[in-house]
């Protein structure tokens, strides 16, 4: 098969080429697309997508198409992929979105032309994980309060006793409560018990017997967010858990609580998370994720002396993005050889589409 691995400037194609090379018995092309923020999205099929990065005209011109390349995949990462891209490459076969979701391709097109449409979730779950640890030590131990203290002109040292004024808690002994058991989540399990935390899991979609043989116990989120000396976000964003935890949610945490979100913004209400830190309620918040401040201004949860806030850099780890290869290298070999594909999201395409 002809296969063109289409990289960007997140995710270039000298990335992905560490997995695909790899690959053997088949002729393998690598370009990149380049940052286009004044392209505007105006077709009904351009509206559809997200997280782009490029344009589709760059896309077309990539892989040649209009001069009959004719390739049989495309893997991507965050390129745009809409009706006109798949239109002009008359030979797709695959679709590889190097990335959990494929926010930035039109999927009903494909479908109607019968390509299958495959991403490589997980791909930064161990990411995602290790950073999640990493926040909840930060907050165990007051990291940011007593780093923004020395940045501000605090003395660094005094005596043997001035930790008297910082002290934290160990995460051994203390209860994690995760909400969300997927990739991520189940991960931050195993590496919260290596802590000696103990772990409760609020997952109303996987079995209560897969969170116990991980070494966790399964919980309603009432009981979790009562019992939870940490809580920590790791499920996926839908319509229907917009705000899941507000000032109701909140207020059923114990005193002193610890919150983590490495998720997405969409779960939280920010005001109310805003209260409860002022209040001193929730004794510290980590963010990888927060709503966008207005162009100019701080965020208003960075007023605060007890938040740790990040540019949504979970997932931004080298390894990651090689890992990605892999996972998309082994859907290929899996279409390739016509063994089913694990990660398709348009699964109703399969009949049919080799030849």
């Amino acid at each position: 098969m002809k296969i063109f691995v289409l990289g960007d400037s997140f995710c270039p194609a000298s990335a992905l080429r560490l997995a695909f090379e790899k690959l053997d018995g088949h002729s393998i092309s690598y370009a990149d697309v380049v940052d286009e923020p004044t392209w505007q999205p105006i077709s009904a099929s351009e509206s559809q997508i997200s997280e782009y990065l490029g344009s589709p005209a760059q896309v077309i011109a990539a892989l040649g198409v209009n001069d009959g390349c004719g390739h049989d995949v495309l893997v991507i990462q965050g390129a745009p992929v809409t009706d006109a891209v798949i239109a002009a490459a008359s030979k797709l076969k695959l679709i590889c979105v190097a990335r959990g979701g494929p926010v930035n391709v039109d999927v009903e097109a494909a479908t109607e032309r019968g390509i299958p449409v495959v991403t490589t979730p997980g791909k930064n779950a161990t990411a995602v994980a290790e950073l999640t640890i990493a926040m909840l030590v930060m907050l165990a131990r007051r990291l940011p309060e007593a780093e923004r203290y020395v940045n501000e002109g605090g003395e660094v040292y005094v005596d043997n006793y001035e930790g008297a004024n910082w002290f934290g808690h160990n995460l051994a002994g203390h209860m994690l409560g995760l909400v969300g058991f997927g990739h991520v989540g189940s991960r931050v399990t195993n590496r919260a018990l290596a802590f000696e935390m103990r772990v409760l899991v609020y997952d109303p979609f996987v079995p209560a017997s897969e969170i116990r043989e991980a070494g966790a116990e399964p919980a309603d989120l009432s009981r979790l967010l009562r019992e939870a000396d940490y809580v920590s976000l790791h499920a996926r964003a839908t319509s229907e858990n917009c705000a899941m935890i507000g000032a109701s949610q909140f207020d059923l945490m114990k005193p002193g609580v610890c919150f983590v979100n490495t998720a997405r913004d969409s779960l939280v209400d920010e005001e109310a998370l805003h209260s409860a830190l002022r209040s001193g309620h929730v004794a510290g918040a980590a963010l990888d994720i927060a709503s966008p401040s207005q162009a100019g201004s701080r965020h208003r949860l960075l007023e605060l002396s007890n938040v740790l806030m990040l540019p949504h850099i979970g997932g931004a780890t080298f390894d990651t993005l090689v890992n990605g290869g892999h996972v998309a290298v082994a859907e290929i070999q899996r279409f390739a050889s016509g063994r089913p594909l694990a990660n398709v999201v348009n699964p109703s395409v399969l009949s049919g589409t080799r030849e």
